[in-house]
C-alpha cells in the first residue's frame, strides 16, 4: 500500500512538472488595423530576440498590397518577417506549409474574407497545422478576419448582399465581432446571434483595441488609446448585455 501511495505521489509530481513546463497557448486578437503597434506587441510576446514572424494573407487572397504593407510595417522592427502565401506551386516553394509555419515564433493573419480563409485552410490541412502551432506555444494573432478565425465564430461580410455569420477555427470558445465602432451594422446581427444561441458569448472589438488570451483566457485588454475598447457581449436574465472592458495597457 505504501509503495502504491509513493508511486501516486511521484506520478502527481511528474504531471505537475509537465503542466508547469507546458507552452503557453497565446492569441493576440484585435478588431482591425493590425499595424505596427500590434506587431511590436507580438514581438514582445514571443520573448525572443529577433523572432521569426510569419504573415498569412489568406483572407485577402494573398493580396500583394497587404504583403507590401506587412513588410513596410516590419522594416525597422527587431524581427525576421516572413510571408506564407496559400497560392503557391511546388516549383516555387520547397518547404511544406507545416515546415514553414511550425518554424515560426509567431503567426499573424491578415484581414479579408474569414469564410474563404477557413475553407481554404481546411482544404490544405492548414487548420490542423495552426492548431499544432497554437499547442506548441507559437503566438497567433491578427485583426478583422485574422481575429475572427481563432474564435468559435463571428460576423462577416464574406457573402453578397448582407452581413452574416461564419464559423472560426474554435481555438477560443468565444465569438468575435470586429470593427465595432466603425461598422455599426454588425451590432444588431451579433447581439441577436448571441441572444438566440447561434453564437457563443464573446468579444466585440474596436479597430484600435485588442485582447491577449493565454490558455483560452483573456488576460490583458490592450488599445492604441482610451477610445477604442473591446466589449464582452453575453446574455443575462434573458437579455443581451454589452459590457465595456477596461483597457489595461496602451501601446504606441
Amino acid at each position: 500500500m505504501k509503495k502504491i501511495l509513493v508511486l501516486l505521489v511521484l506520478l502527481g509530481a511528474v504531471l505537475a512538472g509537465r503542466a508547469q513546463n507546458a507552452p503557453v497557448r497565446t492569441i493576440f486578437a484585435s478588431g482591425g488595423n493590425y499595424g505596427k503597434p500590434f506587431i511590436k506587441y507580438v514581438i514582445a510576446l514571443t520573448h525572443k530576440k529577433n523572432p521569426r514572424i510569419c504573415f498569412m494573407p489568406t483572407p485577402s487572397g494573398d493580396s500583394e498590397v497587404a504583403i507590401a504593407t506587412w513588410y513596410q510595417n516590419c522594416e525597422d522592427l527587431d524581427m525576421q518577417p516572413f510571408v506564407q502565401k496559400l497560392y503557391v506551386a511546388s516549383t516555387r516553394q520547397n518547404q511544406t506549409f507545416e515546415e514553414v509555419l511550425l518554424s515560426m515564433d509567431a503567426i499573424i493573419v491578415g484581414g479579408g474574407s474569414t469564410l474563404n480563409a477557413i475553407a481554404e485552410w481546411k482544404t490544405h490541412g492548414i487548420d490542423t497545422i495552426l492548431r499544432k502551432a497554437y499547442n506548441k506555444g507559437i503566438v497567433l494573432g491578427g485583426g478583422s478576419a485574422g481575429s475572427i478565425c481563432w474564435f468559435q465564430g463571428g460576423t462577416t461580410d464574406s457573402r453578397p448582399v448582407k452581413l452574416s455569420l461564419c464559423a472560426g477555427l474554435g481555438f477560443l470558445p468565444f465569438s468575435q465581432s470586429p470593427h465595432w465602432l466603425k461598422e455599426q451594422a454588425r451590432r444588431p446581427l451579433y447581439r441577436d446571434a448571441i441572444l438566440t444561441g447561434k453564437l457563443n458569448p464573446g468579444y466585440a472589438c474596436d479597430d484600435g483595441s485588442a485582447i491577449l488570451f493565454e490558455n483560452e483566457k483573456p488576460v490583458k485588454i490592450v488599445s492604441i488609446d482610451d477610445i477604442n475598447i473591446p466589449y464582452f457581449v453575453s446574455v443575462k436574465d434573458g437579455k443581451i448585455v454589452e459590457e465595456p472592458l477596461k483597457v489595461t495597457e496602451i501601446i504606441k
